[in-house]
């Protein structure tokens, strides 16, 4: 294929546009799915972050599968072709996820854990491509900087949607709040991820095709990347970071339910967290551009330790408050994120300048494997700690157990943040005043 000039705005903005089809899924998997689980299914706590926990283990091994399949077919390849074929079988799987059970016992749980397995096997298979088409859609690192960031924008605005109008939606189509509802949300959502996706594969066009050595087995390409010290690090500090953000926002729900007796302000919340990642992305944009990547990651977790600092010291029992810790907990999640999404395609240049292979899929499939585990890892935390002091879905729960639900949404994310600061301070990127500008890489 012979590379176009460098991609419009337009459509750069076209192509970022596609992950808002990817985060009606994801935010929804995110945000609600283990609260349907416990609140809709009263499914046990443990039994049901497990049963996600596996799911996201799963969701992991299958999209470094399917990174792999990228890096060997790669010149073959049809990145819209792809992004057409599964837009409707990903929509039918998450519809499916959200499925209630026909019965009760065992059989329910076998049943919910394969739905979501095949929902996450669908994911990793449309979504690990267009990731990988983020380092082919321009040679430009700017560029790339850019579709970043447009990709937050997009994701953020479909987090919105999700929190505003997944609860709404669904009593409007059923008449009830109950599984139901869950179920008639996840069919709209649907209907709309599939129409962007296919949009998106439609009107796709390479600028930047891959002409570069490639590894010629699964061995080469992981021992490439075990010597990419850029993105050994980067994965090491977005694990820690995904283990903290994913236990503080899956807390939510509950923080709002069992905490402040106010379960509709949590939907508010998170679609108020949607918001302020919207406005916060492009300052982080423009910020990064100025003190660089790096600086903006400590800068982004010292924000959010003190935050829970403050919120472990203060004895929070108003919505208002609420809302406050939650704002400024969500500017330093959109600050940890751009940073991680931005400084990802370049660990790709500079393993090859490191090791003279070219890793695209594998650094995409093996990123999506670590987030995914470490997403399980978090879930079960949760789960697991919130049954330890005695959480039982749908009862008021006792001041000791409250006491300890708090405990563990503030502990867990303060040591985890920490984590990602030490591993940052170890990644070679990150070090110039612009994202686009690459690093060299430093002798072994």
């Amino acid at each position: 294929m012979i590379a176009e000039a460098r991609p419009t705005k337009p459509r750069l903005l076209l192509f970022a546009f596609g992950d808002f089809a990817f985060n009606i899924y994801w935010q929804s998997v995110m945000l609600y799915l283990l609260f349907y689980y416990t609140d809709a299914l009263d499914i046990p706590i443990k039994v049901a972050a497990t049963t996600y926990m596996i799911a996201s283990v799963w969701d992991g091994l299958a999209s470094f599968a399917v990174g792999v399949l990228v890096d060997r077919r790669h010149a073959t390849l049809q990145y819209g072709a792809i992004m057409i074929a599964g837009a409707v079988p990903l929509g039918v799987c998450f519809m499916l996820a959200y499925l209630p059970p026909g019965g009760t016992g065992p059989l329910a749980i076998a049943g919910i854990l394969g739905a979501h397995l095949l929902f996450r096997t669908a994911y990793a298979a449309v979504n690990v491509p267009y990731l990988a088409m983020t380092a082919r859609i321009s040679v430009d690192g700017g560029d790339r900087a850019f579709v970043a960031g447009m990709r937050m924008l997009f994701g953020t605005a479909a987090a919105v949607v999700v929190a505003l109008c997944t609860v709404p939606i669904g009593a409007w189509f059923t008449g009830s709040t109950a599984s139901e509802a869950f179920f008639a949300a996840a069919v709209v959502g649907a209907v709309v991820g599939a129409a962007i996706l296919i949009l998106v594969g439609l009107t796709y066009r390479e600028t930047a095709p891959i002409e570069r050595p490639m590894p010629s087995s699964v061995r080469d390409a992981l021992a490439s990347l075990a010597r990419n010290r850029a993105f050994i690090t980067l994965s090491a500090a977005m694990m820690a970071m995904v283990v903290a953000i994913t236990v503080l926002n899956k807390s939510v729900l509950y923080y709002f339910k069992y905490l402040l007796n106010d379960p509709d302000a949590g939907q508010l919340a998170l679609a108020s967290m949607g918001i302020v990642s919207g406005i916060s992305i492009p300052l982080w944009m423009l910020l990064g551009r100025v003190i660089g990547l790096r600086a903006i990651w400590m800068l982004a977790a010292g924000l959010g330790m003190v935050g829970l600092l403050v919120f472990a010291a203060v004895d929070v029992h108003q919505t208002g408050l609420m809302q406050i810790f939650l704002i400024v907990m969500q500017v330093m999640i959109v600050g940890l994120n751009f940073v991680f999404w931005a400084m990802l395609p370049n660990t790709i240049e500079y393993g090859e300048r490191a090791t003279g292979v070219h890793v695209e899929g594998t650094v995409f499939g093996v990123a999506a494997l670590l987030q995914r585990v470490a997403i399980g890892l978090a879930t079960a935390i949760l789960g697991w700690s919130f049954a330890s002091v005695g959480y039982v879905a749908n009862i008021p729960q006792s001041e000791a157990t409250l006491s300890g639900m708090k405990t563990a949404v503030v502990a867990v994310p303060l040591i985890f943040l920490a984590l990602s600061c030490v591993a940052m301070v170890l990644n070679p990127l990150g070090r110039e005043t612009r994202p686009e500008s690459e690093s060299e890489p430093e002798a072994a």
